[in-house]
């Protein structure tokens, strides 16, 4: 008898310690991956940063788009280059890319968050010069309008959060001398995570977690320390697209974000259980 609304005010009481914790701290979130692609799982992730908004939690969420920019350059007849993972970014196609991220993207996810109740503003890193950028110097490869992180300024973000608006930041900063750079969004998050003295950072990513045995998806790892990450890499445990993002946590944590998490975005209101259960669904870094 009445099992099923039982079960659901379980879930609420699970969530109250957790709501309690994180009110009034700030969450950012690296969104990317399937949960950006999937029209059945971007409305869950916008409910889910509302929801938290609600609670009165601070996310601040970081977007990527790179099938985006890839799919744009070829219906512009321009094929892209990739040199270890990262694109060769010219002129034109770094005018592309700051077209889809700032133009195109930036605005649907603003859009997606107030249409599930949100009050969302959309930046680039050149709005109030969040963030200051330099040429990333990648061995003797040269990779055109591929930027580093150099500075982050967090006026703006903290502008918004004080009138309860939630920051969606697109990956570009600009340099000193008005040079435009796409950068790394995993990169961006954590840079942006250590300048709000962030409580978490989250990455959205298309694998459960880190495993132990990268063959096996049951080797979920549920929590990992700094300490462990290089002997992890040494092993060829930790590897490809997996090893910019462990850096980026590793990061975050020691320019003193409290803890960071790599989650399965294609799980349905993965942030939601994530933060709000005891058992959470990826793998938790810290110290």
């Amino acid at each position: 008898m009445h099992e099923q609304e039982i079960s659901k005010a379980k879930v609420l009481i699970e969530a109250l310690p957790y709501i309690k914790t994180f009110r009034g701290k700030t969450v950012v979130i690296k969104y990317g991956g399937a949960a950006m692609t999937d029209p059945k799982l971007k409305p869950q992730v916008m409910q889910d940063i509302v929801l938290m908004k609600y609670v009165g939690m601070k996310p601040v969420l970081v977007h990527g788009g790179g099938p985006e920019i890839t799919k744009a350059m070829q219906a512009l007849g321009k094929q892209p280059v990739f040199v270890d993972g990262r694109r060769v970014t010219d002129l034109e196609t770094m005018q592309i890319t700051e077209m889809v991220l700032v133009g195109k993207l930036n605005q649907e996810i603003v859009a997606l968050l107030n249409g599930q109740g949100g009050e969302a503003v959309g930046l680039s890193g050149k709005d109030g010069n969040l963030i200051t950028a330099r040429k990333l110097m990648a061995g003797a490869a040269d990779l055109g309008f591929v930027g580093e992180v150099t500075a982050i300024k967090p006026d703006v973000i903290n502008t918004l959060d004080r009138d309860q608006f939630i920051p969606v930041i697109a990956p570009i900063g600009r340099d000193d001398e008005g040079n435009t750079y796409n950068i790394n969004a995993d990169d961006v998050a954590a840079a942006v995570a250590i300048a709000l003295n962030a409580d978490k950072l989250v990455l959205l990513t298309d694998v459960p977690g880190i495993l132990s045995n990268p063959q096996d998806p049951g080797s979920l790892l549920s929590t990992l320390r700094v300490r462990d990450i290089a002997d992890m890499v040494a092993r060829g445990v930790i590897t490809g697209g997996m090893q910019p993002k462990v850096r980026a946590c590793e990061r975050a944590l020691n320019g003193g974000v409290g803890k960071t998490h790599i989650i399965d975005g294609r799980i349905p209101h993965a942030l939601l259980l994530e933060i709000f259960t005891d058992q959470g669904i990826g793998t938790e870094m810290v110290v």
